[in-house]
């Protein structure tokens, strides 16, 4: 019979996803939404203050995605424009760790409406 298991997690856990609060802190072991630990704060920033535009297919199945990097926007903003983005693209996307995923290849499109709304974009990654 095995022992009973212990209701905390032990110090070597690595839990980075619950299926009742989504992903997890792996510094303070809480949602992301409730972290006291400023790891949630972390967002994508290029020293140069330029927004790059890329294409993705590493990890997705052969499936692209045109990934945005460097808006130095948190929380709310950043959804915000996350969601403004794929109305534009007609198509779905997530933000992930401060990038902003758009499925498909829109890069001409995300860099010509971001250009339009007044910011300093490059296209990265050939």
């Amino acid at each position: 019979m095995h022992p009973p298991r212990s209701p905390s997690p032990s110090p070597a856990s690595s839990l980075v996803y619950s299926t009742d609060s989504g992903r997890m802190c792996p510094q303070c072991r809480q949602p992301m939404a409730q972290c006291a630990c400023n790891t949630a704060a972390v967002v994508s920033v290029s020293a140069d203050g330029i927004v790059r535009v890329s294409r993705e297919t590493k990890g997705r199945a052969g499936k692209g995605v045109t990934l945005v990097k460097g808006l130095g926007l948190e929380g709310d903003a950043l959804t915000t424009l996350a969601k403004a983005l794929k109305a534009t693209c007609g198509s779905g996307g997530t933000v992930k760790d401060g990038v902003v995923e758009v499925q498909g290849d829109h890069c001409d499109k995300v860099i010509a409406w971001l250009a339009a709304k007044g910011w300093k974009v490059k296209r990265a990654g050939g």
